[in-house]
Parts: C-alpha cells; structure tokens; sequence
C-alpha cells in the first residue's frame, strides 16, 4: 500500500542510463534555474520604496537611479557567472570554484552562505507569491502561514518526481508571468505617452522626514542594499550545470544572458512605472500579513481596476513567486551532494532517489524552509536580509576564486577575463559591505535577540538581520568540521594501506530461548549449523512455567545444553549482560547472539504480542564484539 501511495506522488523509478534524457534544454533550464532571480524583481522595487519612505515621499525620487545602479551590478554579475559555468561545466557554483582556487575554508564558507541562501529564498519567494493572493483576495490573509506551508510541500512532490516533470509543471507559470509583465509595462508606458498618468498625492506632515547629511547617504544605501535582493538567484544556474543537455557550459551560458536580459527589463520597467504612476509602499506590504503589494498597486493603476489583467497579472505574480522557490530545490540538493561526497555534510544527502534526484536534499530543504516561514510568520521584509549578505558573500568568494584561476592558468585572453571576474569581485564585496553595515541589526521587535539601533535625528528604530547570517554561517562552519572530521576518522580506521588481517576469531553462539515452540527449533538449528561453541540461555522470569520448559527442551534441545538464569527483579537485560560479561571474559572472541521470534501473518497482530526481541536488539546494538542475529518464523494466515 506504501509503495502504491509513493508511486503515485512521485512516480515510477527511472533507470540510472536515462540520466542524460532526464537533462533540461535552455527552454525547459530557464523556468527552473531563473524562476528566482527573474520573480525577485517583483518584491525588489518595493524593497526600495520602503526603505526610502523612512526618509519621506520625497525621497522616493531616488528609486531610478538606484534601480539603474542595481542593473549595472546584474549586468557585471552576469557575465562574470558566464564565465564561471564556462570555465566548470561541472556545476558547483562558488564551492568548487573556492575548492580549486583559494582553498577549503573559503569553499566551506561559500558553501554555507549558499545553503542559507537557497533555505531563506523558498520562505521569502512562497511568502511572497501568498501576498500577492492575500492582495487580491484579503480574506485569505489570517491563513498566509499555512497556504506558504502547503505550497512549499507541493513543491517538494513535484521535485520528487525528477527535473523534467518538474520544468514542465514550471515553465508555463514562468513565461506566463514574464507575458504579464512585459504588457503591464508596455501598456503602462504607453498611457505615460498618451498622458494617462495620475497626479502625484500631496505631501502630509507624517510622510515628510527631513534627512540629510550622512544620515540621508545611509538612507540610499540602504535603499540600494535593500534593491539587490533582485539579484538572488542568480548564481543557481552556476551550481547546476549538470543539468543541462551537453554541451553543458554553453547551454548554460546562454540561459544565464537570457535570465540577466528579462531580469534587468522587468525590474526597470516596475521601478519606473512605481515613480510615475507615485506608487507608495503599504506599511503592511512586504508579506507581513496585511496590506497590498507594489505590484498589486501598479497592476491596478496600469489596468484601469481590478479586471481579468488586473487578476492575471496577480496570478502569475503568485505563480512564479511560489514556483521561484524551485530554484533553491534544484541548487540545494546537488550542493548538499557535492558538500556529502566531499565530507562535510552526511552521506545520506549524495544519495540519488528514484527519479534520478537528490531525494534527501530536497526534503530536507522543505522541512528547513517550512521552519523558517513559520518562526518569520510569512514576513517577507524580515527575511530578506537574513540572507542577502550571504548571498553576496557567496559571490565575492566566486568572482575571487576565478579572478585567482586566470592569474595560475594564463590561458588565452585571460588578462580580460580576470579584469571582468575583478570587477565582479570588486563590486560584489562593495555591496556586501553595504549590506553588513545598514542591515546588521535583527529584522522586528518581534524576534529573538533584538538589538535596536536609532539613527540620528530620526525616532524610528531601523531593524534588519544581517548578524544572525554572521552566527549561522560560523555554525555551519562547526557543523561541517565536526562531520569531517568524523568521517577522517572512521576512513584512517578503515583503510586497508599497511593492515595486517588478525587470525579468525572464535564465536560463542547463544540462543535465547524464551519459550520452546515451532520457532525456536530453526534458530537451534541454525546455531548448530556454524558449528562453534553453541550454548542456549533462558532468563526466568516465571519459576513456575521452569519445569514445563526443561521437560520440553529435553526432546527439541538439538543437543545444546541449556543453562536457566534467574531473574528476581523480571529483567531481561540485566542477567544477559552479566552473562556476556562472564563469557567474554573467559575467552576474547566473538558472541553471536541468536535471538527467534515469529512473524504475524498481520501488521496489526504485532500489536498484540510484547516486544521482548526488539527491546534486547536495541540493548545489544552498541555492544562490542557480540553479533545480533534475528531468525524470523513466519506464522500463516
């Protein structure tokens, strides 16, 4: 019945030789790798206006400029990671471009700003694909949480089921988003021409705050920190060039210029039409469980109301912001794999499932990311800078890694690749500072250890969380060094280099025998039949059944002697170890304990018989030299 259900929601087992069929086309990768990046530009804006309106309405006329510098830095990012899936067809991202170049622990730390990235950008991308349903339909805001929870589980299915399944379950979401976008903003633009735009609101006393000075640079810093969350996502295609059909590295270069093109049109386009049309940031929006999105605002102005285009475009909104977290369920488990196979995260996550996917890594990600979304209660402005800082951390240690590659290898042409992964480098650091330094406090006064920092001049407490990336990244960093470690440790006791075999050991068989039935002659029998030093022991618990058992062991005994062991206090385990104790003592070999127990013809009928055999197993489990061994008689119907 299990096996019938797990058919069902993830399908048939596909054969390990149609791997190479299982691979993705530009077409199909785009969906899968780019959802993220691509459906970030429709929180991005929004990010920006928050942050600006801190400073007043006025302040939101440097929304343009920001949004052409945010672009710049999609741009120089792009192509540097054109490079990288060039120069490593491999895929493995900034992990194996820091392994090679710079070494372990910048691979490590890479690595572990990358899996945060990919856990947080589930949460944020489904808390923010249900703000845009809660926008449009308000009654379904008290259940934010739980929808977020049930799509992030429906995701989880459909990767279950392979890559391919999953981009043609995605692709028409995706494009279809990036059709409702594109018309929104050509049919905004273009009642702009006509003279359709609205009159900008007046000013009030509570939205004008006068900043200026350092105050006002930190205000545009932040804002244009709080904008580069368009850039998440970007570097998924990087750490999954594997699947794409060969050759691998173009196909995926390619992709990435599509993905950095749609990108920078979409997020200019709703920056633009946000200035235009003076569209304001609710104080609710962001997915804090109340208010309406930026998009939703724009949607309706451009469209004239709340029509068909007006729900298409909220539609599609939802659907790639949900579908976008598919982008950390394709990067995180082949990470999670390369990071197992290279011993820093527990070999279960190198496992290949049924449909040729890395089963393990993508549970784990939907039962971390679920955590998540439910401790942050579907805010999506607390959860963005949980991970923006790794993100760009992640990407300074690429663009470095590579920028070293050019300068050890000196191939063709390199002085202009390096000077393009340089710049990469340099622009990434420069934002990632900007990024520590305005969002290094936590996110809410509702979240654990809240440190507050005023600015001066202003009375509002400005909150983010870049410092808890800081401590999760140093216990990832532990984490990783623990488990290497142990597995260092059990390989040099494993290795067979310089090992001589010691003589065979001896084996003292011990049947327990609770009772002399149909299925405690097998397990004699088999006793018997390795021939050592067989003894059979039965702890009593009962003295009155005694009698009745020696007088039944008399005729099935196989011709094993049978020594009784009292136990006053009805313990089981107890007189067995004191036993063990005394045979290991008198000779150093190998106990074989045998233990029988029969087999209900009904799951259900186990729960009408003790658990004695399970409960010794368990006990036995961590005992040196003693071998536990179930000899199973199966009862009929």
């Amino acid at each position: 019945m299990l096996v019938s259900i797990r058919r069902v929601l993830i399908g048939r087992p596909i054969a390990t030789a149609r791997a190479v069929q299982e691979r993705l086309d530009k077409w199909m990768a785009l969906p899968i790798f780019a959802s993220d990046a691509v459906s970030s530009t429709a929180y991005a804006t929004e990010e920006i206006l928050i942050a600006l309106l801190l400073a007043g309405t006025a302040a939101l006329s440097a929304s343009l400029p920001i949004a052409l510098g945010i672009v710049f830095l999609l741009v120089v990012v792009t192509f540097s990671y054109q490079q990288t899936v060039l120069a490593y067809p491999s895929g493995g991202g900034a992990y194996l471009v820091a392994k090679e170049n710079l070494g372990i622990r910048w691979a490590t730390i890479a690595g572990a700003a990358l899996l945060i990235g990919y856990v947080v950008t589930v949460s944020v991308s489904v808390a923010a694909g249900v703000a845009a349903i809660t926008s449009a339909f308000a009654a379904l805001r008290p259940y934010a949480v739980s929808l977020g929870v049930l799509f992030i589980l429906l995701l989880m299915l459909a990767n279950l089921r392979g890559l391919r399944e999953a981009g043609f379950a995605f692709a028409l979401p995706s494009y279809s988003f990036m059709l409702a976008m594109f018309l929104t903003i050509g049919w905004g633009l273009a009642r702009l021409v006509i003279g359709g735009a609205p009159p900008a609101p007046a000013p009030t006393a509570a939205s004008e705050v006068s900043v200026t000075g350092l105050v006002w640079v930190f205000f545009l810093l932040r804002a244009y920190a709080s904008g580069c969350t368009a850039l998440t996502g970007v570097e998924a295609i990087s750490n999954g060039v594997q699947a794409f059909k060969p050759p691998e590295g173009p196909n995926a270069a390619i992709t990435m210029r599509w993905m950095g093109a749609i990108m920078a049109a979409i997020f200019l386009g709703v920056t633009y039409l946000a200035h235009a049309y003076h569209i304001l940031p609710d104080a609710g929006a962001g997915g804090h469980g109340a208010g309406e999105t930026v998009i939703s605002k724009i949607a309706e102005t451009v469209w004239g109301g709340r029509g068909v285009p007006y729900y298409f475009v909220q539609g599609t909104t939802m659907l790639i912001l949900i579908l976008a977290a598919n982008t950390s369920f394709a990067g995180f488990p082949r990470l999670a794999a390369i990071l197992a196979q290279d011993r820093f995260l527990p070999r279960q996550f190198w496992n290949v499932g049924d449909r040729l996917v890395y089963s393990n890594g993508i549970v784990a990600l939907a039962v971390l990311s679920s955590l998540l979304l439910v401790v942050f209660q579907g805010n999506v402005h607390g959860m963005l800078p949980f991970y923006a800082v790794g993100v760009f951390l992640s990407f300074t240690i690429s663009q470095a890694g590579m920028v070293r590659r050019w300068h050890r290898l000196r191939t063709p042409g390199w002085r202009r690749s390096a000077t393009i992964n340089g710049v990469g480098m340099t622009t990434t650091f420069v934002v990632m500072a900007i990024l520590a330094v305005t969002r290094f406090m936590p996110p809410d006064s509702n979240v654990l250890f809240h440190l507050p920092f005023t600015l001066p001049g202003l009375g509002d407490t400005v909150r983010s969380g870049a410092w808890l990336v800081v401590l999760a990244i140093a216990g990832l960093q532990l984490l990783f060094a623990r488990i290497n470690r142990h597995y260092v440790a059990v390989a040099s006791q494993l290795t067979l280099i310089g090992y001589q075999p010691p003589p065979a050991p001896k084996n003292t068989v011990i049947v327990l025998v609770p009772s002399v039935n149909r299925g405690t002659v097998p397990a004699l029998q088999y006793a018997k039949s390795l021939g050592q030093d067989t003894r059979a022991l039965h702890i009593e618990m009962d003295p009155e059944t005694t009698p009745r058992l020696l007088r039944e062991w008399e005729a099935f005994s196989q011709g094993i002697p049978l020594l009784v062991l009292e136990s006053p206090y009805r313990s089981l385990i107890d007189p067995l170890f004191r036993y063990l104790d005394e045979v290991q003592t008198e000779r150093e070999h190998i106990v074989t304990v045998i233990l029988p127990e029969f087999v209900p013809s009904r799951w259900w009928h186990v729960l009408l018989h003790n658990q004695s055999g399970w409960l010794l197993k368990l006990a036995l489990l961590g005992r040196k030299d003693v071998i536990v061994t179930n000899m199973r008689y199966h009862l009929k119907e």
